[in-house]
């Protein structure tokens, strides 16, 4: 019998992938599909419902994204979000315009009637907002079912067709009982049973896996972290010794990190797979001398790094597939599909257009909490499951500017204070991601009596479970002194320590 599923049809939002991701957790299978999916395959009678994303565009404007109408008639009950509720309200009669007064982050809604979608909901809550239109009127047959102060229709539905729409964003944490609206859609409305697990991706990727590779081999960029770790996992079990997993040192690591990479995938009571370190520091710092923009960093460390493994490939007979840890926040972020571009991720649009291999990303459609499952259901330690995370291009986009050796060296001895005190007061499991950055920014101090022009480090600690939206984490007054004091004391080219307490959105998790 085919899985029961959820389709997201996706019209260029952020959060595409988040909301299918909700759906899982929520023990139902669900993917992300475009907008344009013919008809006849979303009439599959696995599929028990549709959610329409949210998306950049006005409902209104020429070539934006528009949905075929018969979709509202064929029997499967729709949710849609932000432009998927503009949308349902201008394809059926309704009228959408620009708000004089739009609405971002965190939002009061007040629920002025009864409906399923909101059943076991209080009355007033809180949501995530993120719209420049507002439905200005609902298409006939409909009924309005919340407001804000902007905004009238806040949501509004026709139960009789099955067919509901919320302005606001379910799927982002900052929506107060978010889970709970999306839980009423999918189980009380689409009537989905609880069937889908952590066991069921497991198995089906590495079906999928060994059909796809077959008696191939696989270079796989392991970099040390969790989703490079869990990607060679599932490849070991797939494809056994045909696996060489290839560790790059560019240079940009953090403090004293090549080597306990190097010691603990080296370890053979521990990892039995094909383990390749490979010390390629010179290429890359040779490559980004004098190189200041963020985005021609990222291209230069993905294109660096498709060279060694070019060069790896050379040495194993038969290796043509390539495989990455990349996560769906990766790909997001880097503007695949419909969704605006926010920064290029070395291993998804930093990568070169004449990769000479196969790609293989078997999570690239998880986020990180997701495959942290996934990890320790295949049995990996839980000291490397819950490793702080650290992105593939490394200190590069951590020192803002021009990358130097004297940078490096700085940043990695910054960073190693704040993570040792972060770990000695107790504060570590509070933050989700933590580090020190360096900035391009210099200023006059004091440095033993005499004037100094040195550098600020800033600090960032953020809590997050799907590193699509983020918090800052409250350090205590006390300690964040403890940090300054130290960096300042400890730090050759630093007399400033800055804090950086903004959220995700608007600012990213890291600096460049």
């Amino acid at each position: 019998m085919k899985e029961e599923m959820i389709v997201v049809l996706d019209f260029g939002g952020q959060y595409n992938e988040l909301i299918a991701r909700r759906v899982r957790d929520l023990h139902v299978y669900s993917e992300v599909w475009p907008f344009n999916t013919d008809i006849n395959k979303l009439k599959d009678p696995s599929i028990k419902g549709i959610i329409f994303t949210g998306g950049p565009n006005s409902v209104y404007a020429p070539n934006a994204p528009q949905i075929d109408k018969s979709i509202f008639e064929i029997g499967k009950p729709i949710l849609g979000i932000c432009y998927g509720a503009q949308l349902i309200a201008y394809s059926l009669g309704g009228k959408v315009e620009a708000s004089s007064s739009k609405e971002y982050g965190p939002t009061p809604v007040a629920i002025s009637s009864s409906s399923i979608l909101y059943s076991s909901i209080p009355t007033n809550i809180t949501v995530f907002m993120s719209h420049g239109d507002k439905v200005t009127r609902v298409p006939l047959g409909f009924t309005t079912t919340s407001s804000t102060l902007e905004t009238m229709n806040c949501s509004f539905e026709n139960p009789a067709k099955a067919i509901y729409a919320v302005q606001f964003h379910p799927e982002v944490e900052h929506t107060e009982h978010g889970q709970d609206i999306l839980s009423n859609f999918v189980h009380d409305i689409c009537k989905c049973s609880k069937s889908w697990k952590d066991d069921s991706f497991i198995s089906e990727t590495i079906d999928s896996l060994k059909s796809t590779i077959k008696d191939g081999k696989v270079i796989c960029a392991l970099s040390g972290g969790v989703d490079s770790a869990v990607t060679a996992a599932l490849l070991d079990k797939a494809i056994g010794s045909n696996l060489y997993c290839v560790f790059v040192d560019h240079g940009l690591l953090r403090k004293n990190e090549a080597k306990e990479v190097i010691d603990l995938f080296s370890d053979k009571t521990k990892f039995k797979m094909n383990f390749i370190p490979v010390d390629a520091s010179k290429l890359f710092l040779e490559r980004l001398e004098g190189i200041t923009d963020p985005e021609q960093k990222r291209k230069i460390i993905g294109k660096s790094f498709i060279d060694v493994f070019a060069s790896e490939q050379k040495k194993i007979l038969g290796a043509t597939f390539l495989a990455q840890g990349t996560i769906y926040p990766d790909r997001i972020e880097s503007g695949l599909g419909l969704s605006s571009k926010i920064k290029s991720h070395h291993n998804v649009g930093g990568l070169p257009k004449d990769v000479s291999f196969k790609i293989v990303e078997p999570l690239r459609d998880l986020f990180k909490d997701e495959v942290r499952k996934i990890g320790l259901a295949l049995g990996l330690p839980k000291s490397l499951v819950y490793r702080q995370p650290f992105p593939g291009p490394g200190l590069a986009i951590r020192i803002v500017g021009e990358i130097t050796k004297e940078k490096i060296e700085a940043v990695q001895e910054a960073d190693f204070i704040f993570r040792s005190i972060m770990d000695e007061r107790g504060l570590s499991a509070k933050a989700s991601q933590y580090f020190a950055a360096l900035s391009n920014m210099k200023s006059v101090g004091v440095k033993g009596d005499a004037r100094s022009y040195d550098y600020a480090v800033v600090i960032r600690a953020v809590s997050t479970d799907d590193f699509m939206s983020a918090t800052p984490v409250d350090i205590p007054y006390k300690v964040m002194t403890e940090i300054a004091n130290r960096i300042v004391d400890e730090v050759p080219m630093v007399n400033r320590v800055l804090f950086d307490f903004t959220s995700k959105p608007p600012a990213t998790i890291e600096l460049e």
